[in-house]
């Protein structure tokens, strides 16, 4: 894998090298993402401290959302919170961490161990974090539900997007099947050799968009698990990798009721099935869509 850095942000956000039109255009082309940060110790793992040890992090963001064609937001969609240095943090969660081009961040948290809410949806007031003074929240919703959520700042010392640019875009169909560019039998030759596969979703998001309000054109770009091929029907068939679906926005934020998180059963015929978890019961609902698609392979 080669990764190279297309945008260095400064503590306050200024850009130091590179441009958010490099990072845009790799996303756009179906790129990895990953973010590497600074932090202290007693700064932002445990402010009571004596430690003031320097803490190098990469992160990697599996999910990457590409917004009017002109800004790029990832997620975690992998991540259990941790407690460093020792191990996991207090309660099995999702840490759903979200990063907009610009710097800002957000984090969606469900929990997994099935303990009652004590709170309600809706905004919720600021946590107090006078003891960590790079921290700036913005705002707060569903505290003491199953799944908070809030937007905010943290002003690491730099930030530096990664990318692997070794991806290719080699199909693109509209929500009926009907190919724009490219050939399903390309993907399957690429998936055949072992290549690893990602899938743009077109209008992801957009069931998250209350009636009578607009949203930003985007795709959703999500990597693809097991895949399977129809050889007479010439039908590829892939089960994704968990997706967080969100309202679509510029900057990307969570809110509540804007977002939930899903798993995918992708084909290039434009249907897709939709395994969705209710983040504040846990329930499941599965439904059936049709999206305009781009497909991608890697390694090669």
């Amino acid at each position: 894998m080669t990764l190279r850095t297309v945008l260095t942000l400064n503590s306050d956000r200024s850009v130091r090298s590179g441009s958010t039109t490099d990072l845009v255009d790799a996303i756009r082309r179906g790129a990895d993402l990953r973010i590497g940060t600074a932090f202290r110790h007693n700064e932002h793992i445990d402010t009571r401290s004596s430690s003031n040890e320097l803490i190098e992090e990469v992160a990697e963001f599996r999910q990457t959302w590409l917004l009017d064609d002109r800004w790029a937001a990832g997620i975690m969609t992998l991540r259990m919170p941790v407690e460093l240095p020792e191990g996991f943090g207090p309660r099995p969660s999702m840490s759903f961490f979200l990063y907009n081009q610009d710097g800002t961040q957000a984090i969606a948290r469900p929990y997994l161990d099935g303990q009652p809410p004590t709170g309600t949806r809706g905004p919720s007031p600021l946590d107090d974090m006078s003891d960590m003074p790079r921290y700036h929240q913005f705002d707060s919703f569903d505290a003491g539900t199953n799944a908070p959520s809030s937007n905010f700042v943290y002003d690491f010392d730099s930030y530096r997007f990664m990318v692997n640019d070794r991806w290719r875009e080699v199909l693109s169909h509209d929500h009926t099947g009907r190919p724009i560019s490219g050939s399903v039998e390309a993907l399957n030759e690429a998936f055949l050799r072992g290549a690893p596969v990602k899938v743009a979703i077109s209008k992801f998001g957009v069931g998250l968009v209350p009636p009578g309000e607009t949203a930003p054109e985007h795709e959703a770009f999500i990597h693809c698990g097991s895949c399977y091929y129809y050889t007479e029907q010439k039908l590829f068939i892939t089960g994704t990798h968990p997706a967080v679906r969100i309202k679509p926005a510029i900057p990307l934020r969570y809110e509540s009721g804007g977002w939930d998180f899903c798993w995918l059963v992708a084909r290039t015929d434009g249907q897709v099935e939709r395994w969705r978890c209710d983040p504040h019961t846990l329930a499941f609902d599965r439904s059936t869509h049709r999206y305009d698609m781009r497909w991608f392979v890697s390694g090669e």
